[in-house]
């Protein structure tokens, strides 16, 4: 950790409701290198009443004026992803530190010209793809680069989207749109694909078909019938630039079966990490594991030293809090925490899975 705080201003904070003050305002306050100091919401009155709710010192009318303060180090861009674009450029036209939740952009071109913004500013950045900071990801990461499995010659990966399903929350009905860039692609897929890249390497050509099973769906609160426009099953086929195999599926909604494994064998033995929930960066995984002389995996506990923040926290602010932590200890060739370019290069998988959805061609990245 750095010797002074990193200062944080936070966009979008709505107390006991938001994901910024569920998950990353206690992630932060758990950790030394941080200390949030201000918000900024829609307006002053709202940024006013979160600052006081949760005890941040300081709240700003919007963006703009969080970022050009000079008590602010870092600023955490939380809100929807709709809505990243003008807290992130106020930000790198501060020249301040940004740390955006994922997706980076509605869309690759959006993403894309986020990161040119970024790096002519030349302002270091962080995207949240935090499954790659979950210490059993970690851990799995290490023990492939380590030959536990010998060489890897595919990987299989299964998983639901929890949202995208028969019924949906109110505070869910968002994720239906797809002008929005928030669905079950990029984000339940989207984290959990970008943990597959980040351990075993990144595609060198993949083929995907994408449907909408459930064209509409019905509001939880109020039983109101609603129509879908994104895709409720993703089934991807492709193969890794190191000759990987990969095939994956993700599912809308929630099943009483299988709600994520992901397996990886190779030469020597398997790997397989399964949770409850289709979200890499949200569930707590379990890891099996056998090579050798083994005939059958058994649960692999995963060394205390893959956890490096608080015993405190819990659920998701654990792997929100890793990647701050690796954030905080200055850019490193191992740091899991994805810049804006790295960024990109999630969004261009995902692009490249819709053209290949729609063309019904093999695509090339």
């Amino acid at each position: 950790m750095t010797d002074t705080p990193i200062k944080v201003g936070i966009v979008g904070l709505t107390p006991e409701r938001s994901w910024s003050a569920r998950i990353h305002l206690p992630a932060l306050r758990a950790l030394p290198g941080y200390d949030v100091v201000a918000v900024a919401n829609s307006n002053a009155e709202s940024a006013r009443r979160a600052a006081e709710a949760v005890g941040i010192p300081y709240a700003f009318a919007d963006a703009y004026q969080l970022a050009g303060d000079p008590k602010v180090d870092l600023v955490a861009v939380t809100v929807k992803v709709q809505h990243h674009r003008v807290p992130v450029d106020a930000a790198l036209d501060a020249h301040k530190m940004v740390y955006c939740e994922w997706p980076l952009g509605t869309d690759l071109a959006d993403a894309e010209a986020m990161a040119k913004r970024a790096r002519d500013a030349g302002v270091r950045t962080a995207v949240g793809l935090q499954a790659r900071s979950a210490p059993t990801i970690r851990y799995v990461r290490d023990l492939i680069r380590d030959g536990y499995v010998g060489e890897v010659l595919s990987t299989t990966l299964i998983g639901s989207m929890s949202t995208i399903g028969g019924t949906e929350l109110e505070a869910n009905t968002y994720l239906n749109d797809r002008a929005n860039g928030a669905n079950g692609l990029t984000i339940p897929f989207g984290h959990t694909v970008d943990a597959l890249c980040w351990v075993l390497g990144e595609f060198r050509e993949v083929s995907a078909t994408l449907a909408t099973r459930r064209p509409t769906y019905l509001v939880a609160e109020t039983g109101e019938e609603r129509t879908r426009n994104v895709d409720d099953q993703v089934a991807v086929s492709g193969v890794l630039t190191n000759g990987t195999v990969v095939t994956a599926h993700y599912r809308g909604g929630r099943f009483r079966a299988t709600n994520l494994l992901w397996e990886i064998n190779g030469t020597e033995g398997d790997l397989q990490i399964t949770a409850p929930l289709g979200h890499a960066q949200l569930s707590e995984l379990t890891l099996h594991g056998g090579r050798g002389e083994d005939t059958d995996l058994t649960v692999m506990d995963v060394p205390a030293e893959y956890r490096t923040v608080p015993a405190e926290l819990d659920g998701p602010a654990v792997t929100v809090a890793e990647a701050y932590a690796r954030f905080a200890e200055g850019p490193a060739d191992a740091d899991p925490l994805p810049d804006f370019d790295e960024a990109v290069k999630r969004h261009r998988l995902l692009d490249a899975i819709e053209r290949s959805a729609t063309t019904g061609q093999r695509i090339t990245l």
